[in-house]
C-alpha cells in the first residue's frame, strides 16, 4: 500500500463531526478529580473468514494517531464503522463488510460475538464484535472503503495468525487480537 505523508501537523477542531472532548469533574471517595475525556461513537468491528482462502479478511489503512507514535500510521484491523446511522448493528456490520472488503453478506449470515468498551482510558466507547464467513460467490467489489477511505483489504492465512498477533512490526487493535484469540478456541 503506498503510504507517502507530507505535512503533517496537529491543529485545535473546530467543527468536530465524529468526537467531542470535554473535561469531567468528579469526586471520588472524598478527592475532586478531573479527566480530560473524548466522546466517541460506538462501532462494530467484525472478523471475517473467507472458506475457500482458508483466510481472514482484514483491512489496512493509515491512521492519523497511530502515525504520532510510529511516523508510519498503517495499521491492519478487522473491517469496521463507527455507529452514525439509523440502522441496526448487524445491518451497519453487513454495510461496512461491503464497503470495506466487497462482500455481500446478509444480516443473517453475521454472528454476534460479544462487546467491550474500547480506549477506556479517554473515551470508553463501545465496539460490538461480529464473525462472518464469505466466499468469491459473494464478492461484488474489490472493497477499499468509501468518499476518499483508501482502505486497503489484506488476506491473512489462518496458520499465520497466531504469529501476526505477536508480530510488534505491525501497528493493529486489540479487538483484532482478542477476535482470533475467540475463533481458535471456537472455530478451529
Amino acid at each position: 500500500m503506498k503510504n507517502e505523508i507530507r505535512s503533517f501537523q496537529l491543529n485545535p477542531l473546530v467543527d468536530p463531526k465524529f468526537i467531542t472532548t470535554s473535561l469531567a469533574t468528579y469526586q471520588q471517595n472524598g478527592i475532586e478529580k478531573s479527566w480530560e475525556i473524548v466522546e466517541a461513537h460506538d462501532s462494530v468491528a467484525i472478523l471475517i473468514y473467507h472458506k475457500t482462502k482458508d483466510a481472514f479478511v482484514l483491512v489496512r489503512q493509515f491512521r492519523p494517531a497511530v502515525y504520532l507514535n510510529n511516523l508510519n500510521g498503517l495499521t491492519v484491523e478487522l473491517c469496521a464503522g463507527i455507529v452514525d446511522k439509523n440502522l441496526s448493528l448487524m445491518h451497519i456490520a453487513a454495510e461496512e463488510i461491503e464497503e470495506e472488503c466487497g462482500y455481500r453478506v446478509t444480516v443473517d449470515q453475521i454472528k454476534k460475538i460479544t462487546s467491550f468498551h474500547t480506549s477506556v482510558g479517554f473515551a470508553g466507547s463501545k465496539q460490538m464484535l461480529y464473525y462472518a464467513e464469505v466466499d468469491e460467490k459473494m464478492k461484488v467489489s474489490e472493497g477499499g472503503g468509501v468518499e476518499g477511505e483508501q482502505i486497503e483489504v489484506v488476506y491473512l492465512p489462518v496458520r499465520e495468525a497466531k504469529s501476526f498477533i505477536y508480530d510488534e512490526s505491525v501497528a493493529k487493535t486489540p479487538g483484532l487480537m482478542f477476535a482470533f484469540m475467540w475463533w481458535f478456541e471456537n472455530k478451529k
